[in-house]
């Protein structure tokens, strides 16, 4: 499905791959078809802000990995993101949500939408409780996202969907760290999908993009605002996530495996005070992760005794990594979220969230499973 969604017809002169279709408008010769084309009463595209054969290639991708009845694409997951709040929701209307989501989103919930009197209460992640109490009190939206960005915090999702479906609200869940080869949102009950996929579906760190997935009438009313609000995706950057996409299911395969491997080790090495990764039958929220997830997935985090100052000497002692602020890359990314996920928030707002400054976010490559362990044990005798 990687390889074959939405390039199961012939393209323009028998080409084998997906052709970069650059252009603005599109032209045509019988008015009534152009009509009818423009009306979405025919298929075609119109202007390229709106719809490009390119794209569209990439959104039936995700659509059909996800299980989906519709996407849509952005030119960030940012983007897909915010779209996707902005067009669902109106002033008066509630958001409950969870404290450990990431840090861009964190901030949209904190105070872009409160500036929209729109109601944000965010429930602690691993409270399923505390969150179907917070849904009963009636909301609009439910925000999920699994494993979290950093601290990769399990929610039960098909749990936490049924609590929202008993009040009629939507449930949108960020299978960024997941990606659809680990886990499908959507099977669990939710209703619509959102990726960054600059991270693990482009794969190589050279673009940017979002996606959105689900359904069908929620996805049309965050494609009719992505029209007017203008977050597009270019045909040459959509080309680059769907030659990563093709790649999808054996880059994820070895990223579970390295970061199993990784997280087994560092869990334990005496200069590391913890280690949060789902695959490890020690993490709170391993059982959930086995039931929903078909594998863990590349990213994990840890905590280093010492503080901040055992944190730059390890990172900076590392030769097989990029300490750079993305994931999901080919290549080995490393940081602490003060620099990374979370940069947007302070310190304190950080702490509050239980994200110390001795926290490391690893999104392990595709590397050789022993080059990473060995870099990392070199690193940590330096410590």
């Amino acid at each position: 499905m990687s390889v074959w969604a939405g390039e199961e017809k012939l393209f323009a002169e028998g080409s084998s791959t997906v052709p970069i279709v650059n252009t603005v408008t599109y032209a045509y010769d019988d008015l009534d078809e152009w009509y009818r084309v423009a009306k979405g009463e025919k298929e075609g595209h119109i202007y390229s802000r709106n719809t490009n054969p390119t794209v569209a290639v990439l959104e039936e991708k995700i659509r059909a990995l996800e299980g989906a009845e519709a996407a849509t694409s952005f030119s960030t997951g940012m983007a897909a993101i915010s779209n996707s709040l902005f067009s669902l929701l109106k002033p008066g209307d509630r958001v409950v949500s969870i404290r450990d989501s990431y840090g861009g989103t964190s901030k949209l919930f904190l105070e872009f939408l409160p500036k929209l009197n729109i109601e944000v209460t965010l429930c602690e992640t691993e409270d399923h409780e505390s969150l179907e109490q917070e849904i009963a009190k009636g909301c609009t939206l439910v925000y999920l996202e699994s494993p979290t960005n950093p601290t990769l915090k399990i929610i039960d999702l098909q749990r936490i969907a049924a609590a929202a479906k008993k009040e009629g609200a939507i449930v949108a869940v960020d299978n960024t760290f997941a990606t659809p080869v680990n886990q499908n949102p959507l099977e669990l009950g939710a209703d619509l999908v959102i990726h960054s996929a600059t991270k693990f579906l482009g794969g190589h760190s050279d673009t940017l993009c979002g996606l959105v997935c689900g359904n069908r009438s929620l996805v049309k009313t965050i494609f009719e605002y992505r029209e007017i609000a203008g977050a597009t995706l270019h045909p040459e950057t959509a080309y680059n996530v769907i030659r990563g996409i093709k790649t999808l299911e054996l880059r994820v395969k070895r990223h579970n495996e390295n970061a199993l491997a990784i997280a087994r080790y560092l869990q334990d090495h005496p200069k590391i005070a913890g280690v949060y990764y789902p695959g490890l039958e020690s993490h709170r929220g391993h059982d959930i992760a086995k039931r929903q997830m078909k594998g863990f997935g590349g990213v994990m985090s840890f905590e280093l005794y010492g503080g901040y100052d055992s944190v730059k000497i390890f990172l900076q002692s590392l030769r097989f990594v990029h300490l750079a602020a993305s994931l999901g890359s080919v290549s080995t990314l490393a940081g602490p979220p003060r620099t990374t996920s979370h940069v947007e928030l302070s310190e304190q707002q950080r702490k509050s969230l239980g994200i110390s400054e001795s926290l490391i976010r690893y999104s392990t490559g595709i590397e050789n499973t022993e080059d990473l362990l060995d870099d990392l044990k070199q690193a940590l005798e330096k410590v």
